[in-house]
């Protein structure tokens, strides 16, 4: 959940616009903007002489700063304010049929590949088809499908 910044979308009711984001793109289109500049005034350049120093020299600073600003507003009015809703994001990577591919080691591509069809033919979870198939045991299905291990953070399973 991101922080309000402003006021949400007049047709739908609690939508947070993601400005702060927005800004910071709006940003690093300036930012391109001045490299491509740069480009060019360096390419202008003649012999050991570039008169396009002027232009450079301003391009970078101005990027430099534009980009500090943003950072500094990205971090402090957006990513300090967000918040996870973790039995949303659970029930996401519950349903997402990208999660077969964990099952591989333990009951083997071809059948997890029959499961990946069979939910999405259903709208079921992979979890629940598993578990009624009796492919695996829902302890052993609780450890190969915790988000955690999925990520490769062993260590933070506790």
């Amino acid at each position: 959940n991101l922080p309000p910044m402003a006021p949400g979308s007049s047709i739908m009711p609690g939508k947070v616009n993601p400005v702060i984001p927005e800004m910071t793109n709006q940003v690093c289109f300036k930012v391109i903007g001045n490299d491509t500049t740069v480009a060019f005034a360096a390419e202008a350049g003649q012999l050991q002489l570039n008169v396009m120093e002027p232009v450079i020299a301003q391009s970078v600073l101005e990027s430099v700063t534009w980009l500090r600003n943003a950072i500094d507003t990205l971090r402090t009015r957006c990513i300090e304010g967000i918040t996870v809703n973790a039995d949303h994001c659970y029930e996401m990577v519950r349903n997402s049929i990208g999660i077969v591919t964990a099952l591989n080691p333990y009951i083997g591509y071809k059948a997890s590949t029959v499961i990946a069809k069979k939910a999405l033919e259903t709208g079921r979870s992979i979890y629940d088809i598993v578990l009624e198939e009796g492919l695996m045991t829902r302890e052993k299905l609780d450890a190969a499908l915790n988000p955690a291990s999925m990520l490769g953070a062993h260590d933070l399973i506790k």
